[in-house]
């Protein structure tokens, strides 16, 4: 267990650790008031309102992720945090106001989730690479790992209060929480030791476009990226799934709605720590964990009963956790640390820059065939994703499957005649 949480020993990474599970959990809590908001007060639960809100809070990584990245390498990243932690902050703080105003319609909700896009497209790689200037680059792996055990911790407290806050007294405290939520971040940002913090030091070439260049030497990280932004886009819109699950085929109120968020998150907790034990992400890991996922939504679809589903949101959850974590962390331990904001942005890009293409999707076939299609559509993006995987591993890593009926492990996997 120890080996498991070997990063919280440098006490920069402890207080960053506990200052993230606070905002996480005020950001989840405010985007589960913000989905409720829209599906069930500003809408007559209209799912492509949902998925337009969704692809408005995700689109700036599509189109602003170079220059985020190059800001990231080129300033520094903990004072690049601080601003951007205090204007999401101030975001949730003005949803708090438009709500308990009683003035919010619709078009202020899209405006927030565009502005809360642009701040986290700037936020997201500057948080990624500053994780290795706080535990270093031999504890990196594990700290990316209990990173996401961080995040899908408070995916699993924020949905839950939430929805039982908005049930019994509306989204407005939901809000004023969130926005509040951001200090402990700041808080921590503020007070960091910065002697023991480990900089890179270099910067990479390239300028706004040094990660594309990068990236066109190493093919094993592009058919990563590749994998992600198949399931990223057209399997990763939960909110959707979860919202329209509980409302349509279930009849449930805000807090059924969060239960299955929280419910979801256990399963993306084990996958994180799971993820933290293995000393070296690998291809296969991905790979694997994005059948695995596809299986899992699959399965998901077919469930009839509310419980049943909600139990098995567990798989969907580790699967889909052990597949980003494993990525994460492939990604950021190969490549150098001063090409790594660049490139986080990308990997930021493919994994939220999908979300305006598939959250309208998603809601569209929600709304015309019902949510348990919608959910077979991300079951379709796992197992495409894995084929390709599984394609590119044979091509080019020269993987080959072997039968020796002697063995108790009958089927052998070798790469370049090396098992």
């Amino acid at each position: 267990m120890a080996h498991t949480f070997r990063s919280l020993a440098e006490p920069n990474y402890r207080h960053w650790f506990a200052g993230a599970l606070i905002s996480n959990t005020g950001t989840w809590m405010q985007r589960t008031a913000q989905d409720w908001l829209v599906l069930t007060y500003l809408t007559n639960n209209d799912a492509s309102a949902l998925g337009i809100t969704m692809a408005l809070q995700m689109g700036p990584q599509l189109i602003m992720f170079p220059f985020a990245g190059a800001i990231a390498d080129r300033f520094s990243k903990r004072k690049l945090l601080m601003v951007t932690q205090t204007l999401l902050g101030a975001v949730g703080l003005l949803l708090f106001v438009l709500v308990i105003t009683d003035v919010i319609v619709l078009w202020h909700v899209y405006l927030t989730a565009l502005a809360l896009g642009i701040l986290a497209t700037l936020d997201n790689p500057s948080r990624q690479a500053f994780v290795s200037e706080l535990v270093g680059e031999k504890l990196l792996p594990n700290a990316v790992s209990l990173n996401s055990a961080s995040f899908n911790g408070a995916r699993m407290i924020g949905p839950a209060v939430a929805g039982v806050l908005t049930a019994l007294i509306g989204a407005g405290p939901v809000f004023l929480i969130s926005g509040l939520g951001f200090a402990a971040t700041l808080t921590v940002l503020i007070r960091l030791d910065q002697n023991r913090l480990h900089p890179s030091g270099r910067r990479g070439k390239g300028g706004i476009l040094g990660g594309f260049t990068y990236l066109r030497r190493r093919p094993d990280v592009t058919i990563v990226l590749v994998v992600l932004f198949i399931v990223a886009t057209f399997g990763f819109n939960f909110n959707i799934y979860t919202a329209t699950m509980a409302k349509i085929e279930f009849g449930k109120d805000a807090s059924g709605f969060g239960l299955l968020n929280s419910v979801m998150a256990i399963g993306s907790v084990t996958g994180a720590l799971a993820s933290a034990k293995r000393e070296k992400p690998r291809l296969r890991f991905i790979f694997g964990a994005a059948g695995g996922f596809g299986l899992a939504v699959g399965t998901a679809s077919l469930i009839p009963n509310y419980y049943v589903f909600a139990a098995s949101l567990m798989l969907v959850g580790f699967a889909s956790l052990t597949m980003m974590t494993s990525a994460n962390a492939y990604v950021q331990t190969t490549t150098p640390a001063h090409y790594r904001g660049r490139v986080m942005a990308i990997y930021a890009a493919v994994v939220m820059g999908g979300t305006p293409i598939g959250a309208p999707l998603a809601g569209w076939v929600a709304d015309t065939f019902g949510p348990r299609m919608a959910m077979g559509v991300g079951a379709a993006s796992g197992i495409i994703a894995f084929s390709v995987g599984l394609v590119w591993m044979i091509v080019s890593k020269n993987l080959r499957l072997s039968y020796d009926p002697k063995s108790r492990i009958r089927l052998h996997v070798s790469y370049l005649g090396r098992p």
